[in-house]
């Protein structure tokens, strides 16, 4: 990797936004030991059952330059939580911010009564300054996890960390030793001049745009007919086929476990140790396409959760999810960590190695994504109607809830006759004409749990899919569903709008009502073009993916078009988050409350 720096408008985006949020502290941040570099792993850092932890502002160095944090105990990334399931455990948040904000801590993924979930305005207060929350909960499970703030964009700016929790059973496969990487994507722009930005322009930071020569190059691969039916249905949604993520390498660095590519994380090993990565993706807009060239990776834990092994070379993480990986590296060399984002817009990167100072080659990041509109699932309307086969106005009321059809091409007109012991489909959807909250409307939602996900599969290797986890772990619940319900991904993007079922947070009549202990089938339905990562608290989702044994999932990475059937049983009663976990989307509306009754 060079060190040589070109200038680019990237650059100079990054350096004036540092202006904005830099700070006057001398004071600079230190790692936790987790996170340092040259480290051996965590196998010799103990659980223990209780935390005091205070989240304050700090200033710390990214590349040689200062930016200010929200940081836990000093430390960005925050401390490891390690505890052990079966133990009752004490974890106390004091806030000692200077800008008298609020502040929370959410335990992602962990089961626990709902006022210890930490989500302002739902489960409990916040913690005002100075004041001290008392967090205690018995815990329940087992695995890798993480937490992080709840508190409007803290998370972007450093409070968040990793939480392990060891079974009181003994680990369900064998390794020799263990290290996290934590992904994450920072700015030097203050957040909320960040979430300006993309409100008053969706594609601010984005700079693949489509030229003349893609144009011609469309031509060339589908005929001029087509080319110019697809261009004109882009147009009349008002979206890019190339708005991959509203927020990218223009204003991110991409770091793994607090370092930046340029400052190379390196975690050791011995040759022929069996290594345990837990891959936690604490990023606040980021999807990552992870791999370790020459290295073959098994998949062993989802979200927490043991899966049957997969092997593969490469897995796309959604925000919020883990993945708990196996690796044998058998020669003293070194080997990189390659976190490609979604839109190929930066990566970050780390180095495994038998020894301090060794690096391996970075690999070229691959060409920048542009979608299609088959990709969406609206290749075929585009077709019909700019092809010929439809009216302009016939779409136009197509596009607001025709009859969908399941993913195995079911109406759903005869869903009340069918059998809840297997999915019927979701309930159309079909808002308001000219709901100013929905630009688009699938007709005809696909599963697409094979599918790797737009950018990648082609590239000779195999990538991970939904469709490949099967359960480790006791299936505890029911299999058959007492009750299915549908909730349908919602946007319009060029006004920066993300809601469920047409609505943002602050305009739904009222929660979604599940009751205690029922088995639920949810269906979720992204009717947008980009993929959200939707996260339940306080319960688990069971992925319907055809396995015998389905995966427990506590955050699925839904893509664009695609329907996906999940089964739920509500354990806790209580008011439960239910939330898109692109930070920003959740801010502007795709977020909504699950009351257990």
């Amino acid at each position: 990797m060079t060190n040589k720096m070109e200038w680019t408008r990237r650059d100079f985006i990054k350096v004036m936004g540092s202006g904005i949020f830099l700070t006057g502290l001398n004071l600079t941040l230190p790692l936790p030991t987790w996170a340092t570099t040259a480290f051996e792993g965590i196998q010799g850092i103990p659980s223990k059952k209780r935390y005091d932890l205070a989240i304050g502002h700090y200033s710390k160095m990214i590349d040689d330059r200062k930016g200010m944090f929200t940081a836990v105990n000093g430390t960005v990334p925050a401390p490891l939580i390690r505890l052990k399931e079966g133990d009752t455990v004490e974890l106390n948040v004091t806030n000692t911010l200077s800008d008298n904000s609020d502040t929370s801590i959410h335990w992602h993924g962990i089961l626990v009564p709902f006022q210890m979930d930490g989500v302002p305005g739902i489960n409990f207060a916040g913690i005002k300054p100075g004041d001290t929350y008392h967090y205690k909960f018995s815990v329940k499970q087992a695995g890798t996890y993480w937490y992080h703030s709840h508190s409007r964009f803290q998370e972007q700016t450093g409070t968040y960390g990793p939480l392990v929790i060891d079974p009181k059973d003994g680990e369900p496969f064998a390794y020799d030793r263990d290290h996290f990487l934590v992904l994450s994507d920072w700015s030097f722009e203050d957040p909320e001049t960040l979430y300006r930005h993309i409100n008053l322009m969706g594609g601010y930071y984005n700079f693949n745009k489509r030229t003349f020569p893609d144009f011609l190059s469309d031509i060339s691969e589908e005929g001029f007919k087509k080319t110019i039916s697809h261009r004109m249905a882009w147009g009349k949604m008002r979206m890019s086929p190339v708005d991959i993520a509203d927020v990218t390498g223009a204003t991110y660095t991409y770091l793994i476990n607090g370092h930046s590519p340029m400052m190379n994380w390196t975690g050791l090993f011995r040759p022929g140790e069996v290594v345990r990565l837990r891959v936690i993706n604490a990023s606040a807009m980021t999807s990552f396409d992870v791999r370790i060239p020459g290295l073959d990776m098994d998949i062993v834990m989802a979200d927490g959760k043991a899966v049957m092994p997969v092997r593969a070379h490469e897995f796309r993480i959604g925000v919020a999810e883990t993945y708990d990986v196996l690796i044998r590296p058998q020669k003293p060399e070194a080997f990189t960590v390659f976190a490609e984002s979604i839109d190929r817009s930066g990566f970050a990167r780390a180095t495994l190695a038998p020894q301090p100072g060794m690096e391996s080659t970075v690999p070229k990041m691959r060409k920048p994504i542009a979608r299609t509109l088959d990709d969406i699932g609206m290749g075929m309307m585009a077709d019909m109607v700019f092809g010929g086969g439809m009216k302009h106005d016939e779409m136009a009321d197509m596009d607001m809830g025709e009859t969908m059809h399941d993913h195995h091409g079911m109406s759903t007109s005869g869903m009340q006759q069918a059998s809840l012991s297997e999915p019927t489909g979701p309930e159309p959807f079909s808002p308001v004409k000219g709901d100013p909250n929905v630009a688009m409307v699938i007709p005809n939602p696909k599963t697409r749990l094979s599918d790797p996900g737009i950018g990648l599969g082609d590239d000779g290797w195999k990538v991970l899919t939904y469709k490949d986890l099967i359960s480790a772990e006791p299936q505890v619940y029911k299999v058959t569903p007492d009750r299915e319900i549908t909730i349908n991904i919602t946007a319009n993007m060029e006004r920066y709008m993300f809601s469920f079922d047409g609505k943002k947070f602050t305009d739904h009549e009222g929660p979604y009502q599940f009751k205690h202990n029922e088995r639920l089938r949810l269906y979720l339905v992204n009717h947008t073009m980009m993929e959200h990562p939707i996260h339940l608290h306080g319960m688990w989702m069971q992925l319907e993916n055809g396995a015998d044994k389905l995966p427990y999932k506590h955050t699925v990475l839904i893509k664009p078009g695609e329907v996906m059937s999940l089964l739920i049983t509500p354990i806790e009663k209580g008011d439960w988050a239910f939330h898109c976990h692109l930070l920003y989307h959740m801010e502007a509306g795709m977020f909504q409350v699950v009351r257990v009754s």
